[in-house]
């Protein structure tokens, strides 16, 4: 049974969970499969947003939405770190997808700490 809480943050773990199959699909969608750094980062950490997106669909945690801010920095620190900055079609999925990312889950923590908690 979902409450009002839970139910409040299915937008932000859908949202999620959308842009991690964007990520998944980019590499040969833009055409970076060959840059193997970017390509081997976007399918990692889109399958691991995935994950965190569905397990927050099932039952909503904190730390849930954490994890994919982290995730939505390293998206973002990923083409300097890994070295694909020149690859023009790599560096702006990882960084535009990277500050979605993290502002959906900026977002679904605001809601957590400002809306009324249901309990269990």
């Amino acid at each position: 049974m979902l409450t009002a809480n839970t139910e409040g943050r299915r937008p932000q773990d859908l949202c999620n969970l959308l842009l991690a199959a964007c990520l998944f699909i980019s590499p040969w969608i833009l055409g970076f499969t060959g840059d193997m750094m970017a390509a081997r980062n976007a399918w990692i950490i889109g399958v691991v947003l995935a994950l965190v997106a569905v397990a927050a669909l099932s039952m909503f945690r904190e730390w849930e939405e954490w994890v994919n801010l982290v995730l939505g920095v390293w998206l973002m620190a990923a083409p300097w770190v890994l070295g694909f900055t020149g690859n023009f079609n790599a560096f702006w999925t990882h960084t535009i997808l990277g500050v979605l990312t993290a502002a959906v889950s900026a977002w679904a923590v605001w809601d957590y700490r400002h809306e009324p908690h249901a309990t269990a």
